[in-house]
């Protein structure tokens, strides 16, 4: 057999039988995007992020008569999206920092998933702290370099007005502290981080010393982040492989992407 009609590599080759077989199964974590998602809403005097708008072009009609098609628009950060290290100040002078320089190899990687959800439901503003990320290491494992690192809340479950969590002194959510952040980046080297909520930092992140910590420090030091996650429920604290791939969008600071996990049945 010449190389050319080789069979596959026995990894490749077991995973395609464990995909067909069921043995690994795909979670979809993305929203459906669709204009009545919510996005971030920042002070009045500062640039605002565009909700998805989807307009038809044709119908199978006068206009196109065997083809349907529309045309959206929306900001890079709405809906389930993706955070490159150029969206923050901190990351604007890295190489490789958009959407389309990042190498590829970088959207795939292991998967830990810290459950919060406990805490978020006694406190809207709950903090993942070193102590939480610890706590959780000493049951599941000190989380691997590499990984991606999801905080889950159940905060996906929440619908409308209760998403964004608007209050007088505006949102209110869970969120990393500055020292949980670096604790993540700086000693568990890990490839991104990412939230159910409307952004990877608190709603009252801005109160912070730096002001929105897991921004900062994520994208200074060229990690990813991804936000507005949905069933983080099904993932398992460790194990899974995560999939993140945003649209390759020229000098892009993010993108609104299909995030998936690769999961391993239980037998």
């Amino acid at each position: 057999m010449s190389d050319q009609t080789a069979a596959p590599s026995s990894t490749l080759g077991d995973l395609a039988l464990s995909l067909a077989s069921g043995a690994i199964r795909v979670v979809d974590l993305t929203h459906t995007l669709d204009p009545d998602f919510p996005v971030i809403i920042l002070p009045p005097e500062f640039g605002q992020c565009a909700r998805f708008r989807m307009e038809e072009i044709s119908a199978y009609d006068h206009r196109g008569p065997a083809w349907k098609w529309h045309n959206f628009t929306c900001g890079e950060h709405t809906g389930t999206h993706f955070d490159a290290p150029a969206h923050w100040i901190s990351g604007r002078d890295l190489p490789n920092n958009s959407v389309d320089s990042i190498p590829v190899e970088q959207f795939v990687g292991p998967v830990c998933v810290i459950d919060c959800t406990e805490g978020a439901a006694a406190d809207d503003d709950f903090e993942l702290t070193p102590e939480v990320i610890i706590a959780w290491e000493r049951q599941h494992g000190e989380i691997p370099a590499g990984s991606w690192v999801l905080m889950r809340t159940d905060w996906s479950t929440r619908r409308g007005a209760a998403y964004l969590n608007m209050r007088e002194d505006g949102p209110h959510s869970p969120g990393p502290t500055p020292d949980g952040i670096r604790l993540l980046v700086d000693e568990r080297q890990i490839r991104g981080f990412g939230t159910e909520t409307v952004g990877t930092d608190a709603g009252q992140g801005v109160h912070y010393t730096p002001p929105f910590p897991a921004h900062f420090y994520l994208h200074g030091a060229g990690r990813l982040g991804l936000q507005c996650l949905n069933n983080l429920a099904q993932l398992p604290p460790t194990g899974a492989i995560l999939i993140a791939t945003p649209l390759k969008i020229k000098q892009g600071t993010g993108s609104p992407l299909r995030v998936i996990a690769l999961v391993q049945e239980e037998r």
